[in-house]
């Protein structure tokens, strides 16, 4: 009986052993095991400190919610060097007054440091309720030698400040994870910038891609729906020698996160336990104007009208609104005022917080070069001054919410000087005249404007009464930029024509686009692409520059793309090294991102309608630009789809409802850039590629793969050791999901973004269209024998060369 008992006494111990463990602090002499399952729990039990594991090789210390099932990690102590074996150590060096981990081997991976460079007593390490891990003197709670909220990683919590030093520029803030799979620090950092006023931004590697609005002593005056947030409660302070951000939650038993997600936006979470899931309290995605100076200086962007010129102030070819008129002071000046607006950027300005607005606006009068001025403070009446000087940047309507914000409209200072001769004008009036009589359809006048030679006429159209803008160039000036469109020059040939490099007097390089007198691509896709281009602005669209036209000669001219076209990259075996998986996703979601535009955010609502990857340039960083808008059609606003008895477009990249009988909407869009997504995983054509034991074309051979459950065999194997599985599987679903048979079952852009980007589960995808192999014919081969209204248009079919 009593060996019974023994018995029965070993077994529960075994057992305690070999279950986790909870602390309520470490101590020197009690440190934190991995292979005990030891772990730090907060006094109120909501968070949890301790090991864990992202995959089966890496393991870290981080800091979690305890009672959430979801595993939700809001701090990771070792980002760049993961333990690779459960037996790693966490200990205090009491002699130090810092947190140490140790592998296996006794070896230090990583340490904290001591700040306050005060000695150790008997120091402990304690995690508190708001998720703050502390080490700290035993006797003394107030006396602390170091603290996770001092070195966060991607997660903002409540009560942690994001502070930078006016004096030096250091910053505290968050860091984005490189991936959902992996915690080592992102490119993508959200801070404040102290330049100017300070601001809240969010940089990628040290470049400013999103900013808030600067605080306005309500809130940030480009997220007026954080103050409708009743149980959140929005801190910000600037002084002389700091300037910090934090928020609190007036209940405590909310819970509520906000992160800097990989693709380097920020989403805040609230805790359901309804649901029992993290819910997005600010759900809608981004729109293009929220894209850091995506309208270039001087320009308001605002996602119904997209880019306007502020006041006074012109388009430029090379991005953004030029002043006409040189920065003076002129009697006449006045201020134009601007209603529900999110502040311009502030790291050029200047402010003073005692001033009234209007002392405030006599200052900036007097300054030749302010250029626009508002109040510093709203609140309580409105308080304060803050001027801008030069250009404006990143200024946007809001649907609701902003500011006043006060314009200098410059008083006109006499007609502008320019060399061009008149007779050449003339010549160029009379030679576009024929075209812009032509153009019934779109409404075009001529306005005359002088600038510098070769940019004499501009567009206007008459149905908007907004200016095109669009310069004319004299045929001369292009051809000598081509040398004489030279063959040096080419970089590539299709049925539309040729493509040059050229470089204009002004050292700019362009892209020129020759439409052959033969060409298929007539005055119709020529007046189709002048007018869409023209006015859209997006920074994944190619920009046009202008255009020409001299006798039969039709010449548009476009931004230069250094990368030259997708294909190029993707098809070439050679090339394709040089896209590894990062590339490749910024790829995806700029092509999205443009699409969305496109359907939904640009004043028209337009179907492209030949996308494919060859109509994808690629600039200088990789950024991807979608081109070649000839067949591109605008749809009203209650207009969901249409049909034509002319097919044209680009077979292995056409939806099955528009090859067969002629119909297309933005589902049409959809299916073309399903087929691009896998097309850029695999690093196969669509069209041409065959699988050798099935005869499956490349939709019908991921679906298989999709069925089997083997879709990561899908990947490029230049890709295979560098992709995380969760972002692949994720595009591959995508990309499925997009090429759907029937149009209604295709995702819109809008969720399409949202899918790229997040982290919720997809739906599955049904059976894709034009997948049969080879043996039984694809349908899209027995319509073009069968049918004699299908045409292909031969522009679509172009070989970009490398530019």
């Amino acid at each position: 009986m009593e060996n019974l008992r023994k018995l029965s006494v070993y077994f529960l111990l075994l057992c305690f052993t070999s279950m986790s463990s909870t602390l309520e602090i470490i101590t020197p002499s009690q440190p934190l095991r991995d292979g005990r399952n030891e772990t730090l729990i907060s006094e109120g039990r909501i968070f949890e400190a301790g090991f864990f594991a992202v995959d089966s090789k890496r393991r870290y210390v981080g800091i979690w919610y305890r009672n959430i099932p979801e595993k939700t990690v809001v701090w990771v102590a070792n980002r760049e060097k993961p333990l690779h074996d459960a037996s790693g150590v966490l200990q205090i060096d009491s002699d130090k007054g810092i947190l140490r981990i140790l592998d296996s081997k006794g070896i230090e991976t990583w340490s904290s440091n001591n700040a306050s460079k005060q000695l150790a007593d008997n120091p402990v390490l304690q995690l508190l309720d708001s998720g703050n891990l502390v080490l700290r003197h035993a006797k003394n709670m107030r006396s602390i030698l170091w603290q996770s909220f001092d070195y966060p990683g991607d997660t903002f919590l409540p009560g942690m400040k994001i502070r930078s030093s006016i004096k030096t520029g250091q910053y505290i803030g968050i860091t984005s994870w490189k991936s959902l799979q992996d915690p080592s620090p992102g490119k993508y950092s959200m801070h404040i910038d102290t330049k100017g006023l300070p601001q809240l931004v969010i940089t990628e590697e040290n470049r400013v891609v999103y900013r808030p609005g600067p605080w306005n002593g309500l809130g940030f005056t480009g997220t007026p729906e954080l103050r409708n947030i009743k149980f959140m409660k929005l801190l910000y302070g600037l002084s002389e020698d700091e300037v910090f951000y934090e928020y609190s939650i007036l209940d405590n038993s909310t819970l509520m996160r906000s992160r800097l997600v990989p693709a380097g936006f920020p989403l805040r979470f609230v805790w359901s336990a309804q649901t029992n899931r993290w819910d997005n309290i600010l759900p809608s995605p981004f729109d293009q104007c929220e894209t850091y100076d995506f309208c270039g200086p001087n320009a308001n962007c605002s996602s119904g009208r997209s880019c306007e010129c502020l006041t006074g102030i012109k388009p430029n070819s090379s991005g953004g609104c030029l002043r006409t008129t040189p920065l003076e002071c002129r009697e006449g000046d006045r201020f134009e005022k601007h209603q529900g607006m999110k502040l311009p950027d502030t790291s050029s300005s200047r402010y003073n917080k005692t001033i009234s607005l209007g002392e405030c606006e006599e200052l900036c009068l007097r300054n030749c070069s302010c250029t626009a001025y508002s109040n510093l403070d709203i609140s309580n009446g409105g308080s304060g001054c803050l001027h801008w000087f030069d250009n404006i940047v990143d200024l946007r309507q809001l649907a609701e919410g902003g500011q006043d914000f006060y314009v200098r409209v410059y008083a006109a200072s006499g007609p502008a000087k320019n060399g061009m001769d008149k007779r050449k004008l003339a010549g160029i009036a009379i030679g576009c005249a024929l075209l812009i009589t032509s153009m019934v359809i779109i409404g075009f006048t001529i306005k005359k404007k002088l600038m510098h030679p070769g940019k004499a006429i501009y567009w206007k159209d008459k149905s908007s009464q907004e200016d095109v803008d669009l310069p004319i160039f004299e045929f001369s000036t292009i051809s000598n930029a081509t040398n004489q469109f030279s063959e040096v020059n080419k970089l590539g040939q299709g049925g539309f024509g040729s493509v040059y490099k050229g470089i204009l007097v002004d050292g700019q390089e362009i892209a020129v686009k020759r439409l052959s007198k033969t060409s298929r691509q007539g005055m119709d896709e020529f007046k189709n692409e002048v007018l869409l281009i023209a006015k859209l602005q997006h920074r994944n669209l190619v920009k046009l520059l202008g255009c020409s036209i001299q006798n039969e000669e039709k010449l548009l001219i476009y931004e230069f793309m250094a990368n030259g076209s997708l294909d190029y990259f993707i098809f070439n075996s050679t090339k394709t090294k040089l896209l590894d998986w990062t590339k490749r996703l910024h790829i995806i979601d700029g092509i999205a991102r443009g699409l969305l535009y496109l359907h939904q955010d640009s004043r028209l609502r337009i179907i492209h309608r030949d996308l494919k990857t060859s109509n994808i340039l690629l600039d200088i960083d990789m950024n991807p630009k979608i081109s070649d808008f000839g067949l591109a059609r605008i749809f009203g606003g209650d207009q969901d789809e249409a049909n034509t008895n002319r097919v044209m477009g680009t077979y292995g990249y056409m939806p099955p409802e528009y090859a067969v009988h002629g119909y297309f909407s933005d589902k049409s869009d959809v299916f073309s850039f399903g087929v691009m997504v896998l097309e850029i995983i695999s690093g196969r054509k669509n069209r041409g590629f065959v699988d050798p034991h099935h005869r499956l074309n490349l939709l019908g051979h991921a679906w298989k793969l999709w069925v089997e459950k083997r879709p990561m065999d899908l990947t490029d194997e230049q890709l295979q050791d560098s992709v995380p599985s969760s972002e692949l599987l994720r595009c591959i679903q995508v990309g499925l999901l997009c090429v759907q048979q029937r149009p209604e079952d295709r995702p819109n852009m809008s969720t399409v973004v949202i899918m790229l980007k997040g982290e919720k589960s997809l739906p599955n995808p049904g059976e894709p269209g034009f997948y049969i192999g080879r043996d039984n014919q694809t349908l899209a081969d027995s319509i073009v024998r069968s049918s004699g209204e299908c045409s292909i248009n031969e522009a679509s079919n172009s070989t970009i060369l490398p530019r």
